[in-house]
């Protein structure tokens, strides 16, 4: 699974919540590494934030989907909702498996992965 976050201390408690949940796991810091790495090393699964830079997670999110209509995402977002915007109406609009806000719980994420690898309801 890919996890594209910019702020490093929360990727980096993703990444290891995930790994010890037995996931194998990559990460990037923004979309353009995301996507990247994705090409080189497809995932069975993408969670990324909504509001990175160099590329943010909508623009991210709409790459993926052009590139592979049938991969399953989860998106996650906390500046969104004080820069005055919600963008998670926006992603779960464009088909994300999940839209968790942050802060979220270690279960939280854990079920919306188990959810978004699962078999028929898969994006």
């Amino acid at each position: 699974m890919l996890v594209i976050d910019d702020d490093e201390m929360l990727r980096g408690v993703l990444v290891q919540t995930l790994e010890r949940a037995g996931y194998e796991v990559v990460e990037a810091p923004h979309g353009a590494a995301g996507i990247e790495l994705f090409r080189a090393s497809p995932a069975d699964l993408v969670i990324t934030d909504l509001i990175m830079p160099e590329k943010e997670g909508i623009e991210t999110m709409l790459e993926l989907r052009r590139e592979f209509p049938q991969l399953p995402i989860i998106a996650v977002s906390g500046g969104a909702r004080t820069a005055g915007r919600d963008y998670l109406p926006i992603a779960r609009h464009l088909g994300v498996r999940h839209a968790l806000a942050k802060p979220f719980s270690r279960q939280e994420i854990l079920d919306a992965v188990r959810d978004a690898l699962s078999g028929p309801g898969k994006n």
